[in-house]
């Protein structure tokens, strides 16, 4: 099974029209999202269990984690990382036991190389989360040198973790390269960042936070792609694909045109309001 989905709800005009039905026509589309928002902000209680209302019963939610769960800066810096987890916990909650989290979403800043006390760290993450489904996106490309590749990939196996394998631009600093591996036999994640090349080469480079997702990918691409997620499909029950091209409003394009490659009808997503494709 292959599930194709974007990243957020709300940038995505082709998919909605009207501000206040973003979250449900986007739903009548894809049957998973990544909620990116809860990097940012924990969310309140109320907002998750209107998530989970708005969506039908088989829509799925990745959402990311917070910033300082992840070793990036936060307001919650100083609070003991172990009283973070549980907040974030307690917030998706009603997400977990509704069955409608996928996967929660650990994507490392490029600063988190492999080392012992980074990998030391994941395992504490694998304790905190206990046996919730968690997939691991790196942005250091130590993890997949010569020297530490197959370890890396032996330790997700081992953490029971499910490896993001990753599409973007090869920048000296912040990427790492595709690497198409299934470590978790029911879950293997694909996203899609874009291969803007300039928009990845970090704080040096103008308005990157503006452009960095700014792609087009062709169909050429996405059939390369296509090959990609059907292989892993192989060693994974199920493959999720994301597409975070967002800056330019090609996500939602692409995932339609990546979606007819593979001949794939959804069942059991919400009425749809518009029949934009």
């Amino acid at each position: 099974m292959i599930h194709i989905g974007l990243t957020g709800w709300s940038d995505h005009d082709l998919l909605s029209s009207d501000p206040k039905r973003k979250l449900i026509d986007y739903a009548g589309h894809f049957p998973v999202v990544e909620l990116d928002t809860s990097f940012y902000a924990i969310p309140p209680e109320k907002n998750v269990r209107n998530w989970i209302e708005t969506t039908p019963k088989t829509f799925q939610f990745i959402p990311k984690a917070y910033s300082s769960m992840t070793t990036h800066k936060s307001k919650f810096q100083d609070r003991p990382i172990e009283e973070t987890f549980e907040i974030y916990k307690t917030a998706f909650r009603p997400m977990v036991e509704s069955n409608k989290v996928k996967a929660f979403l650990f994507q490392f800043p490029p600063n988190f190389s492999c080392k012992r006390e980074h990998v030391e760290y994941m395992r504490l993450v694998r304790l905190l989360m206990e046996d919730m489904p968690i997939a691991i996106e790196f942005r250091h490309r130590s993890w997949f040198s010569d020297s530490f590749k197959e370890g890396t990939l032996n330790f997700l196996r081992e953490m029971n973790f499910i490896h993001v394998v990753v599409d973007q631009p090869q920048t000296p600093n912040n990427s790492v390269p595709f690497t198409p591996v299934a470590t978790n036999p029911d879950k293997t994640f694909i996203r899609l960042h874009g291969r803007n090349y300039q928009g990845w080469l970090g704080d040096d480079a103008k308005d990157w936070r503006t452009f960095r997702t700014l792609y087009d990918y062709t169909e050429e691409e996405l059939t390369e792609i296509k090959q990609a997620a059907l292989d892993l499909e192989k060693e994974s029950e199920e493959v999720t694909v994301i597409f975070n091209n967002n800056s330019g409003g090609h996500a939602a394009q692409n995932a339609k045109t990546f979606q007819k490659l593979l001949g794939i009808d959804y069942e059991g997503l919400a009425p749809r309001q518009l029949d934009l494709f």
